[in-house]
């Protein structure tokens, strides 16, 4: 069904590998609705603890598809016709309207999104990357937003996203001038969580999903992940008083049992995965 991703499912990591190399992996409509395809499956999969976004070949991913964005400049710009079965809905339906953009569902997913960023991000691709949960990048890594050289504004919520990454002065910085920023400057700026040798990304990657697996409740990483992105928009004294509530629905699940005992053991905790069949949680 893929045309433009690999879908690789290697418990417990589900790998997204953008794979249009020739072209940078320059996105395309039908790119994303594979993309959003693949992250409703691995969703559902009780074997995927985490999910994995990247790149093949050189690059992570080179913006918008520079002949689609010709024909839009051009006024000949049309739809992709995406096929029925690529229909897919992911992501928590308790996270809200504010995070079910077209690039933004991402935040809503139920469980987390790790970009490894192989090589240079460019435009649209930009945002999305800042939708992943953290970012690990190796060191030939590069990001630039290009939309001012394009004539075009802060597109697809990094208005909103990068000031929430590395604060309003970095990221104008980061929008006006479109300059490409290294890896080691976008450690600096916290855009990126690590930086790591080409060679060793994708393991240093799974390594980190491999200990969330063995030591974390899936459960409890999907309702963190829902906290943190709703409570960006909400103040500090409705924010304490719903962490509270949800401490105390905590405290009914099995996996905080299993938490205290495999504590008091000494021993790793057997947390239950996510998979289709479980209930959203409160």
């Amino acid at each position: 069904m893929y045309e433009q991703i690999r879908y690789e499912v290697s418990d417990p990591v589900a790998t997204l590998t953008l794979n249009r190399p020739k072209v940078l992996n320059a996105w395309t409509d039908r790119m994303a609705a594979e993309v959003k395809h693949a992250v409703a499956a691995a969703e559902n999969d009780p074997a995927v603890v985490a999910i994995v976004l990247t790149g093949e070949g050189r690059g992570f991913c080179a913006g918008a598809d520079l002949q689609a964005l010709r024909k839009i400049s051009e006024g000949e710009g049309k739809a992709s016709k995406i096929p029925e079965a690529l229909a897919a809905n992911p992501g928590d339906p308790q996270a809200g309207e504010d995070f079910r953009g077209t690039f933004t569902y991402l935040l809503s997913l139920r469980k987390p999104l790790i970009a490894a960023i192989n090589g240079p991000v460019a435009g649209m691709a930009l945002p999305i990357v800042c939708c992943c949960d953290l970012r690990i990048a190796s060191e030939r890594a590069s990001f630039v937003s290009a939309f001012s050289q394009r004539g075009l504004i802060a597109e697809w919520g990094s208005a909103w996203l990068l000031p929430k990454l590395i604060g309003p002065s970095a990221a104008l910085d980061l929008l006006f001038s479109s300059r490409r920023v290294p890896a080691d400057e976008a450690l600096r700026l916290g855009l990126v969580n690590r930086v790591v040798p080409h060679e060793a990304l994708l393991n240093a990657t799974r390594n980190y999903v491999e200990d969330l697996a063995a030591k974390c409740s899936p459960a409890a990483l999907q309702v963190m992940k829902r906290q943190v992105y709703q409570q960006l928009t909400r103040e500090l004294g409705p924010s304490e008083l719903e962490a509270i509530e949800l401490m105390r629905e905590s405290f009914e699940r099995p996996d905080f049992k299993e938490g205290v005992r495999s504590f008091l053991d000494k021993r790793l905790p057997a947390f239950g995965r996510l998979g289709k069949s479980e209930p959203p949680l409160a």
